[in-house]
């Protein structure tokens, strides 16, 4: 089923987008700099921010086309939460030990995908409900 993007959750798509693709810049490019401060492993900020790379791509496709596969959208949102049960995960695992600010970096930025994640499955089920 190809689903037509309302303009909420293009928007939405559009955001998640642009505040990804800062945070894979900011991971990819930092991370020697990043992990000092942070207390987390070079290599884990190095590598997130390179994942969030083809999911950057993606999110612009989609928004852009106006049009996507329902199944994508929802592997989306799937992606997000995801991204928040890893991001907890590696915190309450003790996997790594970060310093009071890489703790709330690592809170702060699942909080923020938490909130996209719940913003695109709202604009989903609002745009399913009126088709």
């Amino acid at each position: 089923m190809s689903v037509t993007l309302n303009p909420f959750l293009r928007q939405v798509l559009f955001a998640d987008a642009a505040v990804s693709g800062a945070a894979a810049l900011l991971m990819a490019a930092g991370a020697p700099f990043l992990s000092p401060l942070l207390g987390l492993p070079s290599g884990l900020l190095f590598w997130a921010g390179m994942v969030l790379i083809p999911f950057v791509a993606t999110l612009l496709v989609v928004a852009r086309r106006g049009r996507a596969p329902g199944f994508l959208l929802v592997d989306i949102v799937a992606l997000n939460a995801l991204w928040v049960a890893a991001s907890f995960g590696v915190l309450v695992t003790a996997a790594v030990e970060p310093t009071l600010l890489g703790f709330a970096f690592v809170t702060a930025q699942a909080l923020v995908v938490a909130l996209f994640g719940w913003l695109q499955f709202s604009g989903l089920r609002r745009q399913t409900a009126q088709a």
